[in-house]
């Protein structure tokens, strides 16, 4: 089977065995440093879209196929979808994400245009020509079949619940004192953290005040209380934005409040920098660029796991907060490659930061100049197997 992009497959392909590779020297070394820097250190977790797939999410890839289905396929919103999605003939591993930039992209233009009253004020998708109002129609429509898509996949979220056992109870086992909050820097739409965590009854605070329908309030962040900080940088299929706000709420599935509303979910397109210097994403980047920016007196070990690095956005955050650690933040990267490729490959050339990056890729380890390679592959990548690792299998 093809590996996911960036993160994890189905835990029924994962080999029973699938571990006893990294049990052999010179891995196992390297898998009791995971564990050792994460029960040791404030932690904090970058969470891509690879870390669902094993929940019975589709990637990107997967899901931009699923909203083509959904959508009624005599509206505009399909056609402008699957036009988009022509535009990248040719191109390789590409997902709704670029599909959706390209049409936030649109829609900015075609509106710049009518504001400065062009006679051309539309863009031209597949040879058709679409108004602003048309666009920004099948923007909102494919948002909200993206929430529907993703709402209704009913999850199974066994693998995440394990995660967080391990991370807020396994490792913090036998020590003394309350741990310092764990932050999440999910860059998914979907709610299966913030589930875990409360199944698992593990204090959280998501960045609203109420209960299942809440309102945006950052000062939550500040709870004393909680033990997890879940920060969603591109959004999330159940916060939505009613006509007249200007901060998100959260909302309960199925619930019906009347009025119009917008799901908040944001993608790596050239205006998305617009969008978010606005709250809450600017609050959210915010806090995100102060936790990984420890005082003198912290350590912080971020876990980057299921991304690709196919944000540029995010991909700039990560590279100033390493560069402004001062040497106290380190970074363990899960990847799906056989070798430290983009931003993985920079960071490994740079002589600066090179020594606070730990890549464990599909085929070898790398750690500044030193490296382990391996000629089969390295399952560490992938969340469910990770998750393993960090619940003590060996």
């Amino acid at each position: 089977m093809a590996k996911a992009e960036g993160g994890a497959v189905p835990a029924a392909t994962v080999p029973a065995d699938g571990v006893a590779v990294l049990r052999k020297a010179p891995f196992a070394d390297h898998v009791g440093q995971i564990t050792k820097l994460l029960s040791q250190s404030k932690r904090a977790f970058v969470i891509g879209a690879g870390c669902s797939k094993c929940a019975g999410l589709p990637l990107m890839e997967e899901l931009t196929n699923k909203v083509l289905e959904a959508l009624d396929t005599k509206g505009k919103a399909h056609a402008i979808l699957a036009g988009l999605q022509k535009h990248f003939d040719g191109a390789k591993g590409c997902t709704i994400e670029d599909y959706m930039s390209e049409l936030v992209d649109h829609v900015a233009i075609a509106r710049r245009r009518k504001l400065r009253s062009a006679k051309a004020a539309s863009a031209s998708i597949d040879g058709t020509e679409y108004n602003p109002d048309d666009l920004g129609k099948a923007l909102i429509e494919i948002k909200n079949t993206i929430a529907k898509v993703i709402g209704e996949a009913k999850p199974n979220i066994a693998v995440h619940r394990q995660f967080v056992r391990a991370i807020h109870q396994v490792l913090q086992s036998g020590k003394a004192g309350q741990p310092s909050p764990v932050d999440y820097y999910t860059l998914n739409y979907d709610t299966l953290f913030e589930d875990a965590l409360s199944l698992e009854r593990i204090p959280a605070s998501d960045g609203f005040s109420g209960g299942a329908t809440g309102w945006w309030d950052a000062s939550v962040y500040k709870n004393g209380s909680a033990q997890a900080r879940i920060l969603k940088v591109h959004g999330s299929i159940d916060w939505c934005l009613w006509e007249g706000d200007v901060l998100p709420r959260r909302v309960r599935h199925g619930l019906d409040v009347g009025g119009t509303r917008e799901p908040v979910l944001i993608w790596p397109a050239s205006t998305k920098y617009r969008e978010a210097q606005r709250d809450p994403f600017a609050q959210i980047i915010e806090a995100m660029r102060r936790g990984l920016r420890p005082s003198s007196e912290t350590q912080v070990v971020l876990t980057i796991c299921g991304y690709s690095f196919g944000d540029a956005h995010v991909n700039v955050e990560l590279d100033r907060a390493l560069h402004e650690s001062n040497g106290r933040l380190t970074i363990m990267a899960f990847t799906n490659e056989d070798e430290p490729k983009g931003l993985l490959k920079k960071w490994r050339d740079d002589i600066t930061v090179c020594d606070q990056v730990r890549i464990h890729a599909n085929r070898g380890f790398f750690h500044g100049k030193a490296e382990e390679r391996a000629d089969v592959d390295l399952p560490w990548w992938r969340f469910e197997m990770l998750t393993r690792l960090l619940g003590g299998e060996r």
